[in-house]
């Protein structure tokens, strides 16, 4: 007698279970497992309507080349056209300079606390340190206000030599670029206190830390600057 083959039953023929591994980008757990989460270092896809944070790196880098340039020039023409004038007069620079400087070097050194605060993931001890520099910065300007005041005092005003021309031109300048980067790191601060992504928390600090450093160095070569010029 021949065998029989025994078929299993048409609704068991072609049973097979499906694991959520087997689809492809079918919401599986993936090979990371289910809580996969990409590092915080990796640039995000900007959201729509939302710039990429290269953006924000290209305007930094345009405003500290359009200063470094604008400084350059004021200084170039001091030393062809103002430092050869006859009607040179040698003014005394306040006091005040050399303070507001180091409220500028405190700001920085405050500013690159908060940016090792925001690596170690301390979100709020890094928004206190930026309000320090901020408000440190802001300090500095408060002391080119007395110093332009003392100045004034003396009887030295923008019309009165070259000297005090360059002095007011050149601080002036300098303080305003530095209200204009006073504003963005405000912003920083409150980017850095809301819920926002690590990484685009930390391009901002970046690029406010590299603009307020400039700033101040820019500040340091300008003052010995007047040094060497206005007061020599």
């Amino acid at each position: 007698m021949a065998p029989t083959l025994l078929h299993p039953p048409a609704d068991q023929r072609f049973e097979h279970s499906f694991s959520d591994t087997d689809i492809p980008g079918g919401g599986g757990r993936g090979p990371h497992g289910p809580d996969y989460d990409p590092p915080d270092t990796l640039e995000l896809d900007p959201e729509p309507g939302e710039r990429p944070l290269s953006v924000y790196r290209m305007l930094t880098l345009f405003a500290i080349t359009w200063t470094l340039f604008l400084f350059a020039t004021l200084a170039l023409i001091t030393e062809l056209r103002w430092g050869q004038s006859k009607h040179w007069v040698s003014i005394s620079l306040p006091q005040t300079l050399y303070v507001s400087a180091c409220f500028l070097v405190l700001s920085s050194a405050a500013l690159e606390v908060g940016r090792f605060s925001l690596v170690a993931g301390a979100m709020r001890c890094c928004a206190r340190w930026l309000t320090v520099a901020l408000l440190l910065g802001l300090a500095f300007v408060a002391g080119q206000l007395f110093a332009w005041r003392e100045l004034a005092l003396r009887g030295l005003y923008v019309d009165s030599n070259p000297g005090s021309l360059f002095f007011y031109v050149t601080s002036g300048l300098h303080a305003f670029e530095l209200l204009v980067g006073s504003a963005a790191l405000a912003g920083v601060v409150l980017l850095v206190r809301r819920a926002a992504h690590k990484a685009r928390k930390q391009a901002a600090v970046d690029n406010i830390a590299m603009y307020w450093h400039f700033m101040g160095g820019l500040w340091l070569c300008l003052l010995a600057l007047l040094l060497a010029t206005i007061q020599r």
